[in-house]
């Protein structure tokens, strides 16, 4: 039989809002006798692991967060916070990956670098680099901010950044954003910097449709492209243009399946390695006609196209 737990004799002088993290096997704080882990701490867990399945929802440019987040390897956007910037803090990046996978980093000149790639320890992505923004702009210049856990009612993206600030990635073909002077780096500084640009998958966003990313891989190129739409409606349509023949992007490209990703699906296309990134912008624009029309169809679908949907749907992943 399991042993009881002894209890302990008096009442607590802490009151739950007061209530400190500490390590999950130290003795909690409210003087239960208990770890933290099993009294107050279960409720923390449980708020740091609960899934946001949609953590940039809100935000203006979700596709690109995403993408930026699960596909491209090197890119910057400029970020618009809600209030002022603090003195000395000149302004906020949002990068793919950061050196060492620093959860951000605070120049010298007291510019501040985010980075979108990293392990989170809660379910909620918005919060966590929410936590590291704030961490950051507070600083000193010249140190990286390192990884924690989030509070579990701190703020989210969505609460710091300005809602009519636009979103607009520079996607680069290497890591050089990573310091000021590339070219007079130091030689460990410069080798870290080749081996990241030689690992980097060529990549290019498409200016004519959004959310819609260009890669180029040894054997084939690709066009992955983060929607908006609801999930079902999609495949749907999807599906629609896959039985009428549609859903390519040209001679020799081939629509192959999707994956979900923080929420929302991203289709991927293969596309022939001759196939650049300027090649499929106008095809990409046709597209996205020919799937607007097909997203407005409440017609029930044919027996073709729920064949086409299974086909979709047995092909689709999960990332996030």
């Amino acid at each position: 039989m399991a042993k009881k737990r002894p209890q302990t004799k008096g009442k607590s002088h802490v009151s739950s809002g007061e209530i400190p993290v500490v390590g999950a096997r130290e003795p909690c704080p409210c003087g239960s006798g208990r770890r933290y882990k099993a009294c107050h701490g279960r409720a923390a867990a449980h708020a740091v692991t609960e899934l946001v399945q949609r953590p940039f929802d809100g935000l203006v440019g979700e596709g690109d967060w995403i993408a930026l987040r699960e596909l491209v390897p090197a890119a910057t956007v400029p970020l618009t916070l809600k209030e002022s910037l603090p003195d000395g803090v000149p302004s906020v990046t949002l990068a793919t990956v950061l050196p060492m996978a620093w959860p951000a980093l605070r120049r010298e000149d007291g510019s501040v670098l985010i980075g979108l790639q990293n392990d989170t320890s809660s379910g909620d992505l918005s919060r966590d680099l929410a936590d590291t923004l704030q961490r950051a702009l507070t600083a000193e210049p010249g140190t990286p901010v390192q990884a924690r856990r989030a509070p579990a009612d701190g703020p989210r993206l969505q609460d710091l950044l300005d809602p009519e600030a636009a979103f607009e990635p520079v996607v680069h073909t290497g890591f050089e954003f990573w310091v000021p002077d590339s070219e007079n780096a130091s030689p460990e500084v410069s080798a870290s910097l080749e081996r990241a640009n030689a690992a980097a998958i060529p990549t290019v966003k498409l200016s004519g449709v959004e959310g819609a990313y260009w890669c180029e891989t040894p054997d084939k190129n690709h066009l992955r492209w983060v929607m908006p739409h609801p999930e079902e409606q999609l495949l749907d349509a999807l599906a629609r243009l896959h039985a009428a023949g549609t859903s390519s992007l040209g001679d020799g490209t081939r629509l192959v399946g999707s994956f979900r990703a923080h929420g929302l699906t991203v289709p991927v296309w293969d596309l022939p390695t001759g196939v650049s990134a300027e090649d499929v912008e106008k095809p990409a624009a046709e597209f996205a006609e020919r799937l607007a029309a097909a997203l407005a169809s409440e017609a029930p679908l044919t027996v073709e196209e729920r064949r086409a949907r299974g086909g979709l749907t047995n092909r689709q992943v999960t990332l996030s």
